[in-house]
């Protein structure tokens, strides 16, 4: 393998998947939520610069070829997992989620069992759009959680009625819970919303990969 600036900022994707969850090991929330927001939305970058710098300076490996969809996987499986796992399990949250990781693994095993034919399972635009609202979604998602806890932080000794007053206007919000309050459901609503149309895009791909992979899973005829 030759360590080229693509294949290097691969590598670091990799990397960075099980880093996004053990940000929530070492780190007290929010800041937990900003380090793993910060390492999804680099990864997120480094995947568009390493297939963009491999194409234009001619880099372009097996290697490369090889790591990049197993990043890109592990980056949003990994993510999702983390997501699903601090949320409330809200079956609107979970059931897209699940459908994201059923397709990565079903076709993942596609390509395991189709071998070297597995070449014509190429990735679509469609696939492309798939994985973008992904990365969107799954960052907006973390921001949600950044919103929350320091909602939680603010209103530290305030009781229920206090800062449903505050969020509501009856009461002076003399420590910007109104905006961080808005800000939470804003980033819950575009979030979800997101996850959901990645979900519908990953079932459509993963019908297509099917489809395409059809003729090589039939049975020979007998002579």
């Amino acid at each position: 393998m030759t360590w080229t600036v693509p294949n290097v900022l691969t590598v670091l994707r990799l990397l960075a998947a099980p880093g996004v969850a053990i940000a929530f090991l070492y780190f007290n929330r929010p800041w937990a939520d900003w380090f793993a927001l910060l390492l999804f939305v680099g990864a997120a970058v480094t995947d568009w610069f390493d297939g963009y710098l491999a194409r234009n300076w001619a880099q372009e490996s097996r290697f490369g070829a090889m790591l990049d969809p197993i990043a890109d996987k592990a980056m949003v499986v990994i993510a999702l997992l983390v997501i699903v796992g601090y949320s409330s399990m809200s079956p609107w949250l979970v059931l897209p989620a699940t459908m994201i990781v059923f397709r990565e693994v079903f076709v993942s095993g596609l390509r395991e069992f189709l071998g070297a034919k597995a070449k014509q399972l190429k990735v679509t635009n469609l696939a492309k759009w798939k994985t973008t609202l992904q990365m969107v979604a799954i960052a907006v998602l973390f921001s949600q959680g950044i919103f929350l806890h320091h909602l939680l932080d603010r209103s530290q000794g305030m009781d229920a009625a206090m800062i449903d007053g505050i969020i509501t206007g009856s009461l002076p919000d003399e420590v910007g819970l109104t905006w961080l309050a808005q800000a939470r459901d804003a980033a819950g609503i575009v979030g979800l919303a997101l996850l959901w149309l990645a979900a519908a895009l990953t079932l459509v791909t993963g019908w297509e990969y099917f489809r395409k992979a059809l003729p090589h899973l039939r049975e020979p005829e007998e002579t």
